[in-house]
């Protein structure tokens, strides 16, 4: 939100207070507060019939420092508010020093200095005293607009050059610089400025994060209203943000996962491929086998069939119980599926359309929203007369919970956690929360309530969704889409943008709908879908008003479909060992460049490319004919689909047949190749090859996971003169190590020296 008319004027009917000067601090071992004027203090009158503000400095973990600012402290505190790991924390993580009047706040690798000599201001430092950031004279205030609301209000400078990125799943520009972002949940598309996930937290080229303590509304100003500051702003009498140090964007990520948590890992299964029955499709159990003999026929393995919305019956959503004349055996079907060797996914929502049972049963026992006067929410968008499930009340999630239980036990293995994004707020919830606040935190309470749900019936390790909402903190609960894409090459990149600021924004995993939704793709797009689609995080064949199997797009299509499916389950051992790292680090499996590579001034506005894991970089192709251009950082690259080898950096040039796609393998990676190409989760230590890329001398360590994550063995390579060492530990099973530049192959236990 803007509340300037330019450099020197307040908008029409805008007052704000801006702190001046401290009046009074008061130091504590590990905090401090101080008490700022907002006017300039000559005599005791000026004390009075003015504010004050109050700012808190504290730490809420290693390499985090917190900054509270509060006008009037005593407005109500209603939920709901992000869990943080900070909330458990038993010791403080912060010291103060005091030096004449500058007093500084360490923590870790991050300092926050203030000098009460000089005009307002706060300046962030990185362990070597270099500025990251600053409070400027202006960036900390509140002000009243014309409709009489409150606004706290603050800023924080950016340096030359310097570009800020994530805010969430957002499909506008992958630099944010110059953009107006407003933190609020809408059902949007992947077309415009409005975003299903939103999340306060930026990442910047700088090196360090800023994340807004806050669930409702943020307003961002990211060098918009005032083009050297990002501005950020809450209808609240209170706001909290905390800067986030590196100094790499990993080290950042890694940080505020820590504080906001880290993903669960998801089953190694859910990493093949997924293929629904597409939307308003019409199809039944002859549909469904017919899809699933066509993928086997043609040798395109498939791991999870999904059944979207019209598997229960028109009108009433949701009611959880299958279309008795489309599905009449709905428990022999799913045995029939799990038969061949499938995992079944169902489409979920947590809206209860009046037609259905469950609408008088919510309301009878006050599971459903209600308005002030006790009224039960209802509207007529997606369904007739639709209400919405409290999840705030612990007996609501339990009877959802019942519903799905249901289904578990006729055979489902998840849900796709569909909608949560259009939350209305003339509204009363069962746990008096702000209705402004629940709106975006919504998403939160209804993903969580599956996920945990399916962690007790399946197990630890065996829960998955996929979910289109999020706040901050959603990336505990994966996977999550991206949402209603186009199928065109256009939305296919604008996609692609909104994956890359998610994963700036700490969520590891991510998907998209292959081909787009909306509408019928061109054979060419969804083509040049599939290979970007296979070479993400999670892959899913699915559309709107058309079926999604590849032979209804040709025979190449299919040919396609099968190269890149079996090439990602030969890539299993690699990629799950990086969705473990995903899980306990919190960097994300796909990964801009700039995460990568932040000291390369080219990698920092990338948004067509990025790395898959430390080692792979995707380029996808958005054109029909083939061509691409993408860069590639220092060193030499070797292709794995070629094996080409090309040196950066360099901008290339290149056209690719629909079988192809620029995909690059850095020197010195050692790539665990799995000998199975028919699933996701087999034995990835069965016939085992190690890859090793590039020549020269060094070490390196390469962890192969079991389907917990957890090392199965891990494998030291040695290069030297004399040629490549491998030393196994943990397994006594036979491998091969293929040196890829020369050609060499050795295969043993134990230790494998390839000359």
């Amino acid at each position: 939100m803007r509340f300037t008319d330019g450099f020197w004027l307040m908008r029409e009917g805008v007052r704000a207070s801006y702190a001046t000067e401290i009046r009074d601090l008061r130091v504590d071992d590990d905090r401090f507060t101080a008490y700022a004027a907002v006017k300039r203090v000559a005599a005791r009158g000026d004390t009075l019939n003015t504010p004050l503000i109050t700012v808190e400095c504290f730490s809420p973990a290693e390499g985090v420092i917190g900054v509270r600012t509060t006008h009037h402290a005593g407005k109500a505190r209603r939920g709901p508010d992000f869990a943080l790991s900070a909330d458990d924390a038993t010791a403080p993580s912060g010291t103060t020093r005091r030096d004449g009047a500058v007093t500084e706040l360490t923590s870790g690798p991050l300092t926050l200095r203030m000098d009460g000599d000089g005009p307002w201001g706060i300046t962030f430092l990185d362990g070597d005293g270099k500025r990251l950031t600053r409070v400027d004279p202006k960036g900390t205030a509140f002000a009243t607009t014309p409709d009489g609301v409150h606004h706290m209000i603050a800023q924080l400078a950016l340096d030359v050059g310097e570009n800020v990125y994530g805010l969430g799943e957002r499909f506008t520009p992958y630099v944010k610089n110059g953009q107006t972002v407003d933190i609020w949940q809408a059902d949007g598309g992947t077309s415009s400025e409005l975003a299903y996930k939103n999340i306060p937290f930026y990442l910047s080229s700088r090196g360090y994060g800023v994340f807004v303590n806050h669930p409702g509304k943020v307003s961002f100003e990211v060098g918009s209203e005032s083009v050297g500051q990002v501005q950020f702003s809450v209808e609240d009498q209170s706001i909290e943000y905390y800067v986030v140090a590196g100094p790499t964007p990993k080290d950042v990520l890694s940080r505020y996962t820590a504080l906001t948590g880290r993903p669960a890992l998801p089953p190694a299964w859910s990493f093949g491929l997924w293929l629904t029955t597409s939307f308003c499709t019409s199809y039944d159990e002859a549909t469904v086998t017919s899809f699933v003999d066509g993928m086997a026929e043609r040798g395109i393995p498939l791991s999870v069939f999904h059944f979207d919305c019209f598997w229960m019956r028109e009108y009433q959503w949701s009611d959880f119980l299958w279309d008795p004349e489309v599905f009449p055996d709905p428990e022999g079907m799913l045995a029939r599926l799990k038969e061949r060797g499938l995992r079944v996914s169902m489409w979920i929502n947590p809206y209860i359309a009046q037609k259905s049972a469950l609408f008088a049963e919510g309301a009878e026992h006050g599971y459903l929203v209600r308005r002030p006067n006790g009224d039960i929410w209802q509207w007529d968008l997606w369904q007739p007369g639709m209400a919405l499930v409290d999840f705030t009340n612990p007996a609501a999630r339990a009877w959802y919970d019942d519903k799905l239980r249901a289904l578990l036990d006729q055979g489902v293995d998840c849900f796709k956690t569909d909608f949560g994004e259009r939350i209305p707020t003339d509204v009363v919830w069962h746990d008096g929360s702000d209705p402004e606040r629940m709106h975006n935190y919504y998403a939160q309470i209804y993903n969580r309530t599956v996920f945990e749900l399916l962690e007790r019936e399946r197990g630890a390790g065996e829960a998955v969704l996929f979910a289109r909402s999020a706040t901050a903190g959603g990336q505990q609960f994966p996977v999550h889409w991206g949402g209603d894409c186009f199928a065109s090459f256009t939305a296919m990149a604008e996609s692609l943008r909104g994956g890359l600021s998610l994963s700036l924004s700490g969520f590891g995993f991510w998907s998209h709908d292959i081909g787009g939704f909306e509408g019928t793709p061109d054979p060419a797009v969804f083509k040049r879908w599939l290979a970007f689609g296979l070479l993400s995080s999670h892959s899913r064949l699915h559309g709107n008003v058309s079926y999604r199997v590849p032979w209804e797009f040709g025979e190449e299509a299919v040919d396609v479909a099968r190269k890149f499916t079996l090439l990602k389950h030969r890539l299993m051992p690699y990629l799950y060992g990086v969705a473990a790292e995903a899980h306990r680090t919190g960097v994300p499996m796909m990964r801009p460049m700039l995460a990568e590579f932040p000291g390369d001034p080219a990698s920092r506005t990338l948004d067509r490319q990025y790395m898959l894991g430390p080692d792979l970089l995707v380029a996808p192709v958005f054109t029909e004919d083939g061509e691409v251009e993408y860069y590639v950082p220092e060193g030499t690259w070797t292709s794995l689909l070629t094996g080409e080898r090309v040196t950066g950096p360099a901008w290339r040039h290149e056209t690719h047949g629909f079988d192809s796609v620029p995909l690059l393998v850095r020197d010195g990676a050692v790539l665990p190749w799995g000998a199975d190409d028919q699933r996701p989760d087999g034995d990835w230590l069965e016939g085992l090859t190690l890859r090793v890329f590039g020549p020269g001398t060094g070490g390196t360590t390469v962890t192969v996971p079991d389907l917990a994550g957890d090392p199965a063995a891990v494998f030291r390579v040695v290069r030297d003169t004399a040629g490549v060492h491998v030393t196994a530990e943990g397994t006594d099973r036979a491998y091969r190590v293929s040196v890829e530049e020369s050609g060499s192959v050795a295969e043993g236990s134990g230790t494998v020296t390839v000359v």
